[in-house]
C-alpha cells in the first residue's frame, strides 16, 4: 500500500513528536497538551463564529423548551426569553460541531490513536452531557452580561468560559480514556 505524502508541516510536527517522545512521558504529554491547545484554539474560532451566526439566525425562534429541558433551562436563571430553542440551540450545536471536529483532529494529530469507532460514540454521550452543562452555564453568563449592558459580546464571552471548562475536562478524558496512543509494534527477531 502506498503511503500518503506528508506535508512539510506534518513532517515538522512528526519531528517534534519524536523529540518529545525521546525525552520521556512528561515531555510527550506536555507536547500533546500544546497540540491539544492549538486544536482547541482553532475549534474555539469555529465555535465562536458558529454560535454567533446561529444566535443571530435563531433569535426569533421563541418556542419554549419542553419538559425536563424547560426545567433545566428555566427563564429565572437563563433570563427573560432565553429558555427557548432559539437561545439554547446555537450554544448546543456550535459545541457539538466543534467537539466532533476536535475529536477526530486530536485522534489523528495530537494523540495518534487507533481507537475504535465505538469510543467516539461513548465520547459523544459524555460530550452531550458536558455540553448541556456548559450550555446551561452559558445561558446564565449571557443573562448576567445582558443585565450588565454588554449584550453584543455576551455569547462570545460565555462561549469562551464554557470552552475553557471543556478544555480542562476533555484533555485528560481524550488522552487517558478515549484516544490512547497506538501500541507500537515491537520488532521481532527472526
Amino acid at each position: 500500500m502506498e503511503e500518503k505524502k506528508k506535508s512539510k508541516f506534518t513532517l515538522f510536527l512528526d519531528k517534534i513528536d519524536d523529540k518529545a517522545e525521546q525525552k520521556g512521558k512528561l515531555w510527550k504529554t506536555a507536547w500533546q497538551f500544546v497540540k491539544f491547545s492549538l486544536v482547541s484554539f482553532l475549534l474555539s474560532l469555529i465555535q465562536l463564529g458558529l454560535v454567533n451566526l446561529l444566535f443571530f439566525l435563531m433569535k426569533s425562534w421563541t418556542t419554549p423548551l419542553p419538559g425536563l429541558l424547560g426545567q433545566i433551562f428555566r427563564e429565572e436563571s437563563m433570563g427573560e426569553g432565553h429558555s427557548t430553542y432559539g437561545f439554547i440551540v446555537p450554544f448546543f450545536v456550535s459545541n457539538l460541531v466543534a467537539n466532533t471536529i476536535g475529536y477526530f483532529l486530536n485522534k489523528s494529530k495530537t494523540f495518534k490513536s487507533d481507537a475504535p469507532f465505538w469510543h467516539y460514540l461513548v465520547y459523544i454521550v459524555v460530550v452531550i452531557i458536558l455540553i448541556l452543562f456548559t450550555t446551561w452555564l452559558q445561558g446564565i453568563i449571557v443573562n448576567s452580561l445582558i443585565a450588565s449592558g454588554v449584550e453584543v459580546i455576551a455569547p462570545t464571552l460565555a462561549g469562551m468560559i464554557a470552552g475553557t471548562i471543556q478544555f480542562f475536562v476533555l484533555f485528560p478524558l481524550q488522552k487517558f480514556v478515549f484516544l490512547r496512543e497506538k501500541k507500537k509494534e515491537e520488532p521481532t527477531l527472526e
